[in-house]
Order: structure tokens, then C-alpha cells, then sequence
């Protein structure tokens, strides 16, 4: 997963968390840096950072909906 092509881009991703809990977030990626990604999750409303390795899948919002 190449997560690194949507920095500075609202997407929406499959996470795994480390319980194994499987989420789909909206996010809006920021930076990454030693595999991990620095995020504004929008149905938390605030700043995360997720492992880069535990996110599935990622697709682009556009105009209000994933493509």
C-alpha cells in the first residue's frame, strides 16, 4: 500500500488496528515518517497517527465521496 501518494489528500481507508479491529476512516494525511502516518481523522476530529503497514486499503475522497 502506498499510502505516500495521498499526502495533503482527504482518502478513505480500511484500517487494522492493533487489536485486529477492522475501521474505514476518513482521513486527510499529512506526513509519513518511519512507517507511520500522521492524520487528521475526520469522524474522530482529531490527529492520529496510524501505522502505515495496518492500513488495507486507501482511496481518494472526491467531492464528498470516495471514488
Amino acid at each position: 500500500m502506498s499510502i505516500e501518494k495521498y499526502i495533503g489528500r482527504r482518502v478513505e481507508v480500511i484500517y487494522e488496528d492493533s487489536k485486529g479491529r477492522i475501521t474505514k476512516r476518513v482521513i486527510t494525511v499529512y506526513s509519513i515518517r518511519d512507517g507511520r502516518a500522521r492524520v487528521l481523522d475526520w469522524g474522530k476530529r482529531s490527529y492520529r497517527t496510524l501505522s502505515v503497514n495496518r492500513i488495507l486499503a486507501a482511496v481518494p475522497v472526491i467531492g464528498g465521496r470516495a471514488s
